[in-house]
């Protein structure tokens, strides 16, 4: 009887001293990223304050509902039901974190660790994590695909040589042979995998969870550049606006930057004036869509990520 709290005395203290300084990094980054980017925060600031108030009201109560449709998708994307209040701080952490790792590998261990903490294997966790994102790229292509009908001539599909096919196609082969020849280490994991996506789907809840989260989520993005284009005036229509977003980030997500930050606002601010907008205008409109979706938000998530890191919910 007397050898187990001796022994787990230990293991308690190395676990808060995992957490205190998981914590404290947490911190540190955050007044580091703050520190860095002061001068575009402060400019920022600035031109937002002369803008149209009511339209970035909108934009900030659509910022605030990504992150509950973020949680909708990822309760959608597991069988069981997952503690609401806490699914929310996840994404809201989970957000957070996105922006301090790069190619969304923040958001993804978040999800992953919160899911894991709810009683999930690993195994079906990384389910969870891969069924939410894959919902996301596939609602994020049927969106584009219909404003691209919507809105004919914004997007102009480059052409392809065909060298760049033939590596294409060289790849493919190339990813794909290895699979084949693991197929049956693989086997048990994509059962397992394959069995919680069809558990998803026969439940009409988690499915409508899943792919409406999925959905809303990429809509209230654009609605919010939507409102903070109306918000500094700019002569684009809004569902032009939609369009140049969700390409403009799905371009950005190619490359590996935390949160996408700098090829995101490249992206998207050569998106807006390639369609017509000025220059400053379009500068104003990316520098306020990432103020109310990265840098307003940044400090507090992290914040509530460092909370959830203490009370051993991550």
């Amino acid at each position: 009887m007397t050898p187990e709290p001796v022994a787990a005395t230990p293991t308690r203290r190395r676990a808060a001293y995992w957490h205190t300084a998981l914590t404290l990094t947490v911190l540190v980054a955050a007044i580091w990223l703050a520190q860095r980017h002061w001068p575009m925060l402060e400019t920022g600031a600035v031109r937002l304050a002369v803008a149209d108030q009511g339209w970035l009201l909108v934009a900030g109560i659509a910022a605030i509902g990504t992150w509950l449709c973020a949680a909708l998708a990822q309760q959608g994307a597991v069988p069981e039901r997952l503690p609401q209040g806490r699914l929310v701080a996840a994404q809201f952490a989970a957000s957070a974190a996105n922006h301090v790792l790069p190619a969304g590998l923040g958001a993804g261990a978040v999800n992953l660790r919160f899911l894991m903490r709810c009683g999930l294997s690993a195994a079906r966790a990384a389910t969870g994590v891969a069924v939410k994102g894959t919902a996301g790229v596939i609602g994020r292509a049927a969106l584009i695909a219909s404003l691209a009908v919507a809105c004919p001539g914004v997007l102009r599909v480059p052409e392809v040589s065909p060298v760049f096919m033939l590596a294409t196609a060289v790849a493919t082969v190339a990813i794909a042979l290895p699979a084949a020849l693991f197929r049956q280490r693989c086997r048990r994991v994509l059962g397992t995998a394959l069995a919680d996506i069809r558990a998803v789907h026969a439940r009409p809840r988690r499915a409508v969870a899943l792919w409406g989260g999925s959905l809303a989520f990429a809509l209230l993005h654009c609605a919010v550049l939507i409102a903070v284009t109306q918000a500094v005036a700019l002569p684009l229509p809004p569902l032009r606006v939609a369009l140049l977003y969700l390409a403009a980030s799905s371009a950005a997500a190619l490359l590996p930057t935390p949160g996408g930050l700098g090829s995101l606002d490249a992206a998207l601010a050569l998106a807006l004036t390639g369609a017509g907008a000025p220059a400053a205008g379009a500068a104003s409109a990316v520098l306020g869509y990432r103020l109310l979706t990265v840098w307003l938000p940044l400090l507090p998530g992290l914040l509530v990520l460092g909370v959830l890191i203490r009370r051993k919910a991550l």
